[in-house]
């Protein structure tokens, strides 16, 4: 089983992998695209709780949530991404 820990380290490397930081944003709903059926209500429910942890910034527009990751917090995201995934940005 996957920990929540290791989901929130996929939600932010993706974002990170496609440079979505700072004022780059992409749509709230591209956080679960690509992952499997089982998992989409959690990774949701998980990019929720990093947009509380403020690890994510949130943006909402008229056509719907953009979020992009927080610049303030880039070293703790690397360190976070590199734990759970051991993966080097």
């Amino acid at each position: 089983m996957v920990s929540d820990d290791e989901l929130k380290a996929t939600i932010l490397h993706r974002l990170a992998k496609k440079r979505k930081w700072g004022e780059s944003h992409t749509a709230f709903e591209n956080v679960a695209k690509g992952v499997p059926p089982h998992f989409k209500g959690r990774m949701k429910d998980l990019a929720e709780e990093l947009i509380k942890e403020n690890f994510i910034l949130q943006k909402p527009t008229g056509y719907g949530l953009q979020i992009s990751l927080n610049v303030g917090k880039s070293e703790e995201i690397r360190w976070i991404i590199k734990k759970y995934l051991q993966v080097e940005l």
